[in-house]
């Protein structure tokens, strides 16, 4: 254990996802989904300090500017930091933020809201990624024109960000995506839906790009079975095209698996 936290105004709880980034300096970045002065989550810091870590509070939500981040929080190059929260904003519906450093702190940027009614995507629990142009990527769990949750992108556009929507999900009530994207070299996106997929079980899948919506392909359909099922991890490949990762539920005792899929 290198940091225990408090619950406090100045500390933060519960860190959902858990997902961390480092910066080149060895420090490590991360949210909580509660905590902070009002209880809506938090973005800290950790700083080796002689034999341990010390913690940050860079940032506490307040509601209208984002409420419960579930994922990590992401870089750009020029050494500002990115993430979701899955409610809150103009809509309470979720956003996308950005904190700068200030100098002596971080300002938060809602650079999108989901809207009120849906139609782009409700609850965004899944991370960002950029691509080499810049552009962010991202995925709610409920919402858009289908019901089932979206797949998203942001362009830098004139000082703001333009929104995109690139595929929508037909599904249950918040059975969509709930784990960050991933990109392979061709610009292809992967991920996993929680409940989605021709069982409800949950499923792998790729979108790859086209116009005026992406072209989607289920990968894998989990079962519920000794396959697993409602899966929240993303998935990573390895040297060879193999693409990992796990299921919440599911296995022969009903307590997760860790799965492969092979081309």
């Amino acid at each position: 254990m290198i940091y225990a936290f408090q619950g406090s105004p100045a500390d933060g709880e519960s860190p959902a996802n858990g997902d961390l980034t480092f910066d080149q300096n060895g420090n490590i970045y991360g949210t909580t989904s509660q905590g902070g002065n009002a209880d809506s989550g938090t973005v800290f810091e950790l700083t080796p300090s002689g034999s341990g870590w010390t913690e940050s509070l860079l940032y506490a939500f307040s509601g209208p500017d984002g409420s419960f981040p579930y994922d990590g929080v992401i870089f750009d190059s020029a050494g500002n930091l990115y993430g979701t929260t899955n409610m809150g904003g103009s809509g309470n519906a979720g956003t996308v933020f950005e904190l700068s450093s200030a100098g002596t702190g971080w300002t938060e940027n809602v650079i999108y809201s989901f809207p009120q009614d849906g139609s782009e995507g409700v609850r965004p629990f899944a991370g960002l990624i950029f691509d080499q142009s810049g552009n962010l990527y991202g995925a709610t769990t409920e919402g858009g024109p289908a019901g089932g949750g979206t797949v998203f992108k942001l362009t830098p556009s004139n000082g703001g960000w333009e929104y995109s929507l690139l595929y929508s999900f037909t599904g249950k009530f918040a059975c969509g995506p709930m784990a960050t994207l991933v990109m392979d070299a061709a610009g292809n996106l992967y991920g996993t839906t929680f409940c989605e997929g021709a069982h409800g079980d949950g499923s792998v899948f790729k979108l790859a790009p086209s116009s005026p919506y992406w072209t989607y392909t289920s990968l894998y359909d989990f079962t519920g079975g000794d396959d697993g099922r409602n899966p929240l991890s993303n998935v990573v490949f390895d040297t060879s095209g193999n693409l990992y990762g796990t299921t919440l539920l599911g296995g022969a005792d009903n307590a997760g698996v860790v799965w492969k899929i092979t081309p």
